[in-house]
């Protein structure tokens, strides 16, 4: 199977149930329903949703069965990454090719959309239809789960930790700390949620969430890596920002060889953490390796 033709069927199956979820462009109040659809549509590769899909499928589930849920993660996802792009927390001008969300419909507009892709996310995972869909205990499990990877505790906590580091002394436990919340907290999570509603067992969960957890850091890494040797017209953004503002990464810490050997030891460490699976997780080892390898 070829993993670029893989991810961009399920791409497309994503992007499905985000255009028929959010609220269309032209209903009122349409300047925030724009601004939110033109962030959630600005090119990006689904592989939050795409793992929570492939998770049910390998606990013996349908990836069918957690298309909401991905929806939500997109969401999630996007949010932060509007946030992220503010002048107050890293003023960039450019995200996937486009100029981002601030700059194309205000700052103002950009904050109310990113709060409206999160909450919207929460709506979705607690709607009726899902409800219908899914045990109670499996959805809360999955709304608890979905809460803790993207508040104060995680990702919120890691994008707090990455602001407030800049330009100072840090240590490797500091910088860890920071790539496990900012990124692999969410990526644990869509792995997790997607097998918990597919009803899998609590040894799967666990073993989803061990792979979920160092294939985030090796995609955190490999984004640093990037930013100091890709190419901005593959990446849709300017390079080398993290020096220019004192980012705390492992690159700029360690250096990029040891950079490059961490990302194959989280790499390692995933693949191994899912070989209890066998064939099953034959597709989560190609996501592995094709997101150590990445160009954009």
């Amino acid at each position: 199977m070829d993993i670029d033709s893989y991810l961009a069927d399920k791409r497309q199956l994503v992007d499905r149930v985000l255009d028929e979820m959010l609220p269309q462009a032209d209903n009122e109040p349409s300047l925030l329903h724009r601004a939110m659809r033109y962030s959630i549509f600005a090119g990006g590769k689904r592989i939050r949703p795409i793992l929570a899909m492939e998770a049910a499928e390998v606990v013996g589930g349908s990836y069918k069965s957690v298309m909401i849920l991905t929806a939500a993660l997109e969401c999630v996802h996007t949010y932060s990454l509007i946030h992220d792009d503010l002048p107050a927390m890293d003023d960039d001008d450019l995200r996937r090719g486009k100029p981002t969300l601030h700059k194309v419909f205000g700052e103002a507009v950009a904050i109310l959309a990113g709060d409206a892709l999160l909450t919207f996310a929460f709506e979705a995972i607690s709607s009726p239809t899902a409800a219908r869909a899914c045990r109670a205990e499996q959805l809360l499990g999955v709304i608890y789960e979905l809460a803790y990877a993207s508040g104060f505790r995680r990702l919120i906590k890691g994008q707090f930790l990455d602001i407030s580091s800049e330009g100072k002394p840090v240590d490797a436990e500091t910088v860890d700390c920071i790539v496990s919340s900012k990124t692999a907290a969410l990526i644990r999570a869509s792995l997790t949620c997607g097998a918990l509603l597919a009803g899998g067992s609590v040894e799967e969960i666990e073993i989803l969430g061990c792979y979920g957890e160092n294939l985030g850091k090796a995609f955190q890494i490999r984004d640093d890596l990037l930013d100091i040797e890709g190419d901005p017209n593959k990446l849709g953004k300017a390079v080398r920002k993290d020096q220019q503002r004192g980012k705390a990464t492992f690159p700029g810490l360690l250096g990029i060889e040891i950079a490059r050997e961490m990302i194959q030891k989280h790499l390692s460490i995933a693949l191994e953490a899912i070989s209890p699976l066998g064939e099953k997780a034959a597709i989560l080892s190609k996501i592995g390796k094709y997101i150590g390898q990445r160009i954009n």
